[in-house]
């Protein structure tokens, strides 16, 4: 099968090119993202893969679809660029890889937490530059504090296990309990009680109209003064400029984002050339508390070939008709009340 592959990176050729090592799909792969403009690059092409950053809304999955596209495979777990309701409405199967790497997700916002708290990266610039002294490095003792984990997934079970290893005591809030933090002594309980007892919060929920927004003006007033945030989920979950007025008083101790609002027209992409034309993200990286990657938290080794074969899999399954229901995303399918990250 004909296989358009927008937004394809050098990083993940390979990956592809060794899951599709029998030659059974023919990958054409497209720099460029997708979009109502370069819809009909995939025409002649029965499926169509995409990643985060691709519009993949209404008009242009019809676009696809009167180009002869029939399946729809996302190289990602996420599925709210994705406009589920039109493309069942036009027959267009929408295949996704539910689970590629929990850990690599979770190992990042541990990361981040523990670079934010123990300021590596600014200890590394200064070390570089041979000052040695420690006035502004000093951090805290992880084991012990209070950290909040919004959404328990896959992820955010993962999230769990590293901080009871650290001694944390753990909060969860998601709106099916997993038993496994349950049994790990992890802690449900209301939003509201999340956010005045946390001293870290990091958030692995999925994106959904109930979320958008979720750490708005009123819940980053509800949390605990010098407040840790961390979102690896999705951008939109944070509403960002709430966040910066959160921070020019003072509310915010520090955050940590592999995700921005707004990444469309940034991430994945290198810009060192040019000005940024974002005024709030320019705004954001302004604050030395703040520390922004480039959604490069799936970014392992493993991940990227788990990602690469369920993507090459999900297209060789619809070509056979025998889809795996676990990958498939419709409106059909879709439990807006669980956790899926």
């Amino acid at each position: 099968m004909k296989i358009a592959v927008y937004s394809s990176k050098p990083y993940e050729k390979p990956f592809l090119d060794t899951a599709n090592a029998d030659a059974r799909h023919e990958l054409v792969y497209l720099d460029t993202a997708l979009t109502s403009a370069t819809a009909d690059l995939a025409r002649g092409c029965p499926a169509v893969s995409i990643f985060v950053g691709d519009d993949a809304s209404a008009p242009v999955l019809r676009a696809l679809h009167a180009g002869g596209t029939r399946a729809l495979a996302l190289r990602s777990a996420g599925f709210n660029h994705v406009d589920i309701a039109e493309a069942d409405r036009i027959g267009l199967t929408v295949l996704r890889v539910p689970a590629y790497s929990p850990h690599a997700v979770a190992e990042h916002a541990v990361g981040l937490m523990l670079t934010l708290n123990r300021k590596f990266h600014r200890a590394f610039n200064r070390v570089r530059e041979q000052n040695f002294a420690l006035g502004g490095l000093m951090g805290f003792d992880m084991h012990g504090k209070t950290a909040g984990v919004i959404g328990t997934g896959k992820i955010g079970e993962v999230v769990c296990r590293i901080l009871t290893g650290f001694g944390c005591r753990v909060l969860a809030s998601d709106p099916v309990k997993n038993p496994v933090c349950v049994s790990m002594g992890v802690e449900y309980v209301a939003l509201a009680d999340l956010y005045a007892q946390s001293d870290i919060i990091t958030l692995h929920c999925p994106l959904s109209p109930e979320t958008k927004h979720l750490i708005n003006t009123a819940a980053l007033a509800a949390m605990k003064p010098d407040v840790m945030l961390i979102n690896t989920s999705r951008g939109a979950i944070i509403d960002t400029r709430a966040l910066i007025a959160a921070l020019k008083r003072g509310r915010v101790g520090c955050v940590g984002l592999d995700v921005y609002e707004e990444e469309g027209d940034l991430f994945f992409k290198d810009l060192s050339a040019e000005v940024v034309q974002d005024d709030v993200f320019v705004r954001l990286l302004g604050f030395p508390s703040v520390l922004v990657t480039a959604h490069q938290g799936f970014f392992t080794n493993e991940a990227c070939t788990a990602i690469a074969q369920t993507t090459i899999t999900n297209v060789s399954d619809f070509e056979r008709g025998s889809i795996n229901d676990a990958n498939r995303v419709s409106t059909r399918l879709i439990a807006p009340a669980a956790s899926t990250l």
